[in-house]
């Protein structure tokens, strides 16, 4: 057993209260006293994640963009200008996930943030998509990465950075602004509002101090999961992986069919799955009565088949349960979940769940 890695800002962590925790080989932090209110803070106030976990790497090179536009679903060739981000899925040729990630456009060429479980498998994955390009892949472990998130969430890192308060203020959601060694971007993983920014992993420890100062709370691996699940957003190797086309795992809006002449990794098999029409789809589950909705657990459409629930949870903004399910395409409005063996009714909803604060689901 190799020991867990611990990101720039693992003593910061323990002096907040931390419960550290394994988590894809890191030591992070679950929660730092109750997971409950740390969820609670982030959609009414300003919470902080450490996401420094997850791998930044910079591509260059004279064919990075054509590398880029062969390697992932959507088409770099959108992002227009310095910063503009895109979020996209990584694919096979068979048209399945290896990974989703964000790729900005920067001044040198290009930047991607991966996730922190999948990084071997994908960096030795992109080694083997370099064969003919000019392209250079650089890991930015010198880099730590925060999430600040929530309705005060930009205010107070602007407090915190007022020369350049305008310019973050300015930023529209999936924008970056790059200053010198840091790069602030309107993103985020909660359905909140808010930042997340690459520092230099040796002044990390005083931004999350100054960020604490100011009243944003740390908020642990607990919170962020129930946030996003209630933001309907996917987690990896949960909600889609190797096995998953990005047209059953609610990705299909990040594939870019034009221009018809590129040819990414697994455009063919999703063509055909798109002409043939896909067997499974996502959904949202709402279970209104008692019982919590987890992840592994059987969905039953009467007359049409079975499908399976990919996250669940207790939604703390609603009150009750939620999960993301992959079920067959003909499912309705309603369906059965089994739970410890009795079938029980849900209805299916379009997601999100949750934004900005509130239910947004019919």
């Amino acid at each position: 057993m190799t020991a867990p890695k611990r990101t720039p800002l693992f003593d910061a962590h323990v002096a907040a209260g931390a419960k550290m925790v394994d988590f894809a080989g890191w030591e992070m932090p679950i929660h730092y006293g109750s997971q409950l209110k740390e969820h609670e803070i982030v959609r009414s106030d300003a919470g902080m994640f450490d996401v420094s976990h997850m791998t930044v790497i910079d591509v260059t090179g004279s064919d990075a963009k054509s590398w880029l536009q062969k390697l992932i679903a959507n088409d770099v060739a959108k992002l227009g200008f310095e910063g503009k981000a895109l979020y996209s899925g990584m694919l096979t040729p068979e048209g399945t996930v290896v990974d989703d990630l964000i790729v900005y456009l920067t001044s040198y060429g290009y930047r991607m943030v991966v996730n922190a479980g999948t990084t071997e498998k994908d960096l030795a994955w992109m080694d083997a998509q370099k064969a003919g390009f000019d392209v250079a892949l650089k890991v930015r472990r010198d880099l730590a990465m925060l999430a600040v998130q929530g309705p005060q969430a930009i205010d107070k890192v602007c407090r915190i950075k007022p020369e350049l308060a305008d310019a973050i203020r300015a930023l529209k959601v999936f924008q970056g602004l790059p200053q010198d060694e840091w790069f602030y971007a309107r993103t985020g993983y909660t359905g909140e509002d808010g930042l997340e920014i690459m520092v230099p992993a040796d002044q990390a420890i005083a931004f999350f101090n100054q960020l604490q100062a100011v009243g944003v709370a740390p908020i642990g691996l607990g919170a962020r999961d129930t946030l996003r699940l209630e933001a309907g957003m996917n987690l990896y190797g949960h909600d889609m992986d190797e096995t998953v086309s990005p047209l059953e795992a609610g990705m299909g809006w990040t594939i870019a069919w034009e221009p018809k002449e590129r040819k990414f990794n697994g455009r063919e098999a999703l063509e055909a799955q798109k002409a043939k029409g896909v067997a499974m789809k996502q959904v949202g589950l709402v279970l209104e009565g008692r019982g919590v909705l987890r992840e592994g657990l059987k969905v039953v459409v009467e007359g049409v088949g079975e499908g399976v629930i990919t996250s669940g949870t207790f939604s703390p903004t609603l009150k009750h349960s939620i999960a993301i399910a992959r079920v067959p395409a003909a499912t309705g409005a309603a369906a059965q979940v089994d739970l410890r063996g009795t079938l029980t009714d849900v209805r299916v909803v379009k997601m999100p769940f949750v934004r900005n604060g509130k239910k947004v689901f019919e």
